[in-house]
């Protein structure tokens, strides 16, 4: 499933083979939450921007428009007109992210809907279910996601309950795999890696959810409050003891240099709702650092958004043409900045993969980490 083709250092050059095409690592995952990615593009305007996995999110699929529905539709495949790799969440990040509207029990976790109130229950064999129903290339195991800094005692238990939860998502996967109904009886599972900040739990709970043998592992609980070096440490931390022959996925992160510093430490696979949020308040990511399309310095520049760049839209839009629809309020302009940012973060991979395979990628690093989080 996971073939590793180079290394240079720590960095990692594989592909994942999967039912639905082979994915080549290292890889970042565009977010679809609902099955789109915000900004007005679609899975055909996906394919001309070298994305290789569409990530959707399992809880807002099961209250909008119901994965029972997406199943009788198909799955999330026939359903979005995506045909390549999709991976669902499953809804642990809502366990974090809803805080204010959820309980948590052994069972599972309780939510007040986000949209109308009305109270949903979340376990693992309710998160398997749904993430079957969606038929995805990957799913994710059902977790508790703590918000950093958390206090060691209550990160403790969480981590045993998440690796107990664990369990019964593997057990209820190879279930539903088994069905003759289910849509993708391939459906392969990854396993989250827990314990906030705490080095001695990340490695006890990474040593333990890496004797069941899942298809992939994901470090997850970070870029949720900690500092950027903390999380570099856990990456350090961590990545010693995830298994070689599998892949190793790093979720919600990031930025392009935090991209960079994970791939210098071992990772695989990223997502980040970052370069469509940032791109949808004119803000772009370029070879040469983050450009703002408000500033008035560009109302009369005929230059594309990054003269490095040959996505469709430095191809064919200047900047004055990208402002003047921001400050027009068209929606053109959210549309075309991220297609731009799009292209830049799979581009920046396909960068990153060359220079693994060429022996090179420490200098790489070593240049665009100095680069790319500059304020032009």
């Amino acid at each position: 499933m996971y073939k590793l083709l180079s290394c240079c250092g720590n960095a990692r050059r594989g592909e994942i083979a999967t039912v639905h095409g082979t994915v080549q690592t290292p890889a970042f995952m565009n977010v679809a939450t609902c099955g789109a990615i915000k900004g007005a593009v679609s899975a055909p305007d996906l394919e001309g921007l070298r994305c290789q996995v569409m990530l959707c999110n399992t809880y807002h699929l099961h209250l909008r428009p119901g994965d029972e529905n997406v199943k009788k539709l198909g799955g999330l495949h026939r359903f979005t007109r995506w045909e390549k790799p999709i991976l669902t969440d499953s809804g642990g990040f809502q366990v974090f992210s809803l805080a204010g509207l959820r309980s948590i029990s052994e069972e599972g976790v309780t939510f007040a809907s986000h949209i109308d109130g009305h109270r949903i229950f979340m376990g693992p064999e309710e998160s398997m279910q749904i993430q079957s129903d969606l038929g995805s290339t990957i799913a994710m195991a059902f977790d508790e996601c703590i918000e950093n800094p958390a206090e060691y005692e209550y990160t403790r238990r969480s981590c045993e309950r998440t690796y107990r939860w664990l369990c019964r998502c593997k057990t209820e996967m190879d279930r539903l795999n088994s069905l003759e109904d289910t849509i993708n009886p391939d459906q392969m599972l990854f396993g989250i890696n827990q314990g906030s900040t705490y080095d001695d739990l990340r490695i006890e709970h990474m040593k333990r959810i890496r004797e069941l043998d899942l298809d992939g592992y994901a470090v997850g609980g970070l870029a949720v409050g900690e500092s950027a070096g903390e999380m570099y440490h856990i990456l350090d931390v961590v990545t010693e003891h995830m298994p070689e022959d599998k892949p190793r996925y790093l979720m919600g992160v990031g930025t392009p240099v935090n991209i960079l510093e994970a791939v210098y430490r071992g990772i695989d696979m990223f997502d980040c709702v970052m370069p469509t949020r940032n791109a949808r308040h004119a803000n772009i990511f370029t070879w040469s650092g983050r450009r703002n399309m408000l500033n008035n310095k560009y109302s009369l520049d005929e230059s594309p958004l990054d003269e490095q760049c040959d996505c469709p839209v430095c191809k064919s839009f200047s900047r004055a043409y990208i402002r003047h629809l921001f400050k027009s309020g068209e929606m053109l302009a959210m549309r075309l900045c991220v297609m731009h940012n799009i292209w830049f973060y799979n581009t920046l991979l396909m960068r990153i993969r060359e220079e693994i395979e060429n022996g090179t990628y420490e200098s790489f690093y070593r240049h665009y980490r100095e680069v790319l989080d500059k304020r032009i």
